[in-house]
């Protein structure tokens, strides 16, 4: 087998001298600084502050604009220039119709955004900076970014400026170079879960890390929701159109992934004509664009598909006792005569009683209209393009939980029992927890969408359900969802979720190293991610806890929780020389400065190089492989190929 894995490795590297520049150039990189990785927790559909999070390297292109240029520039021009950088376009277009832009100004922006992207590059090989730039313009940024010592700067700086100036693209070229900076500022990007629900535009989003060369997922429950939905499980193509009705996303329903409305706009105004809705009525966060809809037309629309999750959810339960959810059923024990439902011996009134697609004799049964509906949202689910092309890129690009240069990330927890033990779930009649739990768990999530339509796709798309809002999920993580509490009761004990032990055990430092050592990491080094927890700050929370070991990083980004956090989102960035948070103000579209309050978690005690990471130990895996060719060579085991027989 290696003779066979050597011979296979000649065909890239035909002879000694060729085997031994690559290993020249792997120690190189190997060498380099290592890259600025950031990571992301709960964006929940908030596109403009996300992608002005990434524009922005949040905040970290403004310290290498200050750096650049701090001793010469003032702070107000070097924030002038850091937003021509997060959104060249908008601004030279503003600049333009002001009159504020003449060549001058363009000469002094060229130069100031050279010597920063100078500085951003230098951590980079040549290779990987030129793979970066616009394709019209490599040539000429290539040749500035890389002046030889035996050339005057400043004079080939002029000359090369000048004639942009003359040949009038000065304008591309500034974009080309903020464009550059942008890409070179972030090297690796963790988003750690629920890119999807509650803001407006969770497509959005993924356009933009469909682009990136770096990016890795681990799936929150909102997008586990997602993918579900797409493997066409019923009740979760429900739960994401309830969602997406309860917050008014209709952009991201219809316009974004070309859903089919209209089946249940029709339903929604025949069946419940004569009800005012008034408890479904969408909390509207940002207004949609593309596909206003009337609010009442909303709230109906809300409550039929509210009804119609409910049925299937109840339905689902029952197909699966193992998951000891049958106290979670709450629709299914209601008494619809009375309109009351009883929980733990006692009995409640119910805000809503007008169900008329309800049977009580069989209150989880769909209508045939209801079931009907269903068919024309599943195959809508199912054919559309955009969404599948971005659920398979969740596939591709995630997972339950990632070990990363000495690092855990994952969403939600790992679930404990109240005396601190790992818990069990049962899948399949076998139970599992811990690190195997997650392992299990993914590998149903990926079965669930890519296996033929049966019986066993359907049973693993129920486990991503489950997933949603179960009491053992890991991504969920509380003790049950109250859905049916918050809708229809008016009881606060009632609608009171429970969050897993593991959010109080994982603040001691002991219990993290433990779980690092599970899987597979130093203690001494390596640090847990987390979100899905928002961190109140304005009630003293912090999001560095057991003794720095563990990070939970979901502070806001959306709009629906910065009124509990007095914040809007975190982002942990791990660059060459410490880790650092940024700590995100409320975002305001059109506002220039939105730079995060930036603070110093953990200083390295020598700078971190490509070496020290794991990528750093794949090219020295290469290396060693690359030294056993060339004594293949050596030793005649292997035979060197000529220029024709290499042609």
């Amino acid at each position: 087998m290696e003779n066979k894995y050597l011979k296979l490795l000649s065909r890239d590297f035909p002879t000694i001298n060729s085997a031994a520049s690559e290993i020249v150039n792997l120690s190189a990189v190997r060498s380099l600084p290592k890259g600025t990785e950031c990571f992301f927790s709960d964006i929940h559909g908030e596109h403009e502050a996300f992608l002005h999070m990434l524009k922005s390297a949040s905040g970290m292109i403004r310290k290498k604009v200050d750096l650049a240029l701090g001793k010469a520039v003032s702070a107000a021009e070097r924030e002038q220039l850091a937003y021509l950088i997060y959104y060249p376009d908008k601004q030279l277009k503003k600049m333009q119709q002001s009159g504020e832009i003449s060549d001058e100004w363009r000469r002094i922006a060229i130069y100031r955004l050279i010597l920063v992207c100078e500085l951003v590059s230098a951590k980079y090989t040549r290779s990987r900076v030129r793979k970066s730039i616009p394709g019209d313009m490599v040539y000429i940024l290539d040749e500035l970014l890389n002046v030889t010592d035996d050339i005057v700067k400043e004079y080939y700086y002029d000359e090369i400026i000048s004639t942009v100036l003359e040949t009038g693209i000065a304008d591309r070229f500034i974009k080309s170079l903020c464009e550059l900076i942008q890409s070179l500022a972030i090297d690796s990007l963790h988003i750690i879960g629920d890119i999807f629900d509650r803001g407006p535009r969770a497509d959005i989003i993924l356009d933009e890390l469909m682009k990136l060369r770096d990016v890795d997922i681990q799936w929150g429950n909102h997008d586990i929701s997602w993918m579900g939905a797409a493997s066409g499980n019923r009740a979760l193509i429900a739960n994401v159109i309830r969602i997406s009705m309860r917050y008014n996303n209709f952009d991201l329903l219809e316009d974004g992934y070309g859903l089919n409305l209209r089946a249940l706009a029709v339903f929604a105004s025949e069946t419940y004509k004569q009800d005012d809705c008034a408890l479904f009525m969408p909390h509207t966060l940002d207004d949609n664009i593309y596909d206003p809809v009337d609010a009442k037309l909303a709230a109906k629309m809300h409550k039929a598909i509210t009804v119609i999750q409910l049925k299937l959810e109840g339905q689902l339960i029952a197909r699966h006792p193992e998951w000891k959810m049958g106290d979670r059923d709450l629709f299914g024990k209601t008494d619809f005569i009375r309109g009351t439902v009883d929980i733990q011996g006692k009995t409640y009134p119910l805000l809503d009683t007008y169900f008329p697609t309800v049977d009580p004799a069989a209150p989880l049964a769909l209508s045939d209209a209801e079931n009907e509906l269903m068919m024309v949202l599943a195959n809508s689910f199912r054919h559309s393009e955009r969404l599948n092309a971005q659920i398979r890129f969740l596939y591709s690009n995630g997972s339950m939980y990632k070990v990363i240069n000495g690092n855990l990330l994952f969403h939600g927890c790992i679930p404990f029992t109240e005396d601190g033990e790992l818990q069990g779930v049962c899948i399949a009649d076998k139970t599992y927890s811990g690190r195997a739990l997650l392992d299990k768990l993914d590998e149903i999530a990926n079965r669930a969408y890519f296996l033929a339509p049966g019986e066993e796709k359907e049973t693993a798309a129920d486990v991503l359900w489950y997933l949603w809002c179960g009491a053992g999920s890991p991504l969920y993580g509380k003790d049950k969802m109250a859905f049916f509490e918050r809708y229809f009761l008016d009881n606060e004990t009632l609608q009171a979720e429970t969050y897993n032990p593991y959010y109080q055990y994982a603040e001691k430092e002991e219990v993290c190293r433990t779980l690092l050592e599970m899987f597979g990491l130093d203690p001494e080094k390596g640090h847990i991610v987390n979100g899905h927890v928002p961190v109140r700050i304005k009630n003293g929370e912090s999001p560095v806890k057991a003794g720095g070991k563990l990070f939970v990083i979901d502070g806001g980004i959306s709009k629906a929780y910065q009124s509990s956090t007095g914040i809007a989102g975190y982002t942990l960035i791990c660059d060459s020389h410490s880790l650092i948070l940024a700590e995100h103000k409320p975002f305001i579209s059109g506002e220039s400065e939105h730079t995060p309050n930036v603070s110093l978690v953990e200083r390295f005690d020598r700078r971190m190089n490509i070496a020290d990471t794991d990528k750093g130990r794949e090219l020295l895996s290469r290396i060693e492989d690359l030294k056993m060719l060339m004594n293949a060579y050596r030793a005649g085991s292997i035979k060197e190929r000529g220029k024709q027989e290499i042609g």
